[in-house]
């Protein structure tokens, strides 16, 4: 693996575990902590679009799996176009 290869995988999974922590902490701590709002000014930009395309089922919010999804995908295409 060359330099670059690393460099996109290691913001790809740094985003990716921002995306869990946001969702993880969604449950715990309440809207307007400092900590929670940091981590949603990072995450909702990429969230919003897709809440839009797919609405919540039945209550449960699905827009963070389809990120990391999204995340992961674009990391193994980008890693594979570079070679």
């Amino acid at each position: 693996m060359s330099g670059l290869d690393l460099a996109i995988r290691a913001v790809a999974q740094i985003f990716i575990w921002i995306v869990i922590a946001s969702a993880l902490l969604s449950f715990i701590l309440p809207p307007y902590h400092s900590l929670r709002v940091a981590l949603d000014k990072i995450v909702e930009p990429f969230l919003n679009p897709i809440r839009q395309i797919m609405p919540a089922a039945g209550g449960l919010d699905f827009s963070p799996l389809i990120l990391i999804l999204a995340v992961e995908f674009l990391s193994r295409i980008l890693t594979a176009l570079i070679h």
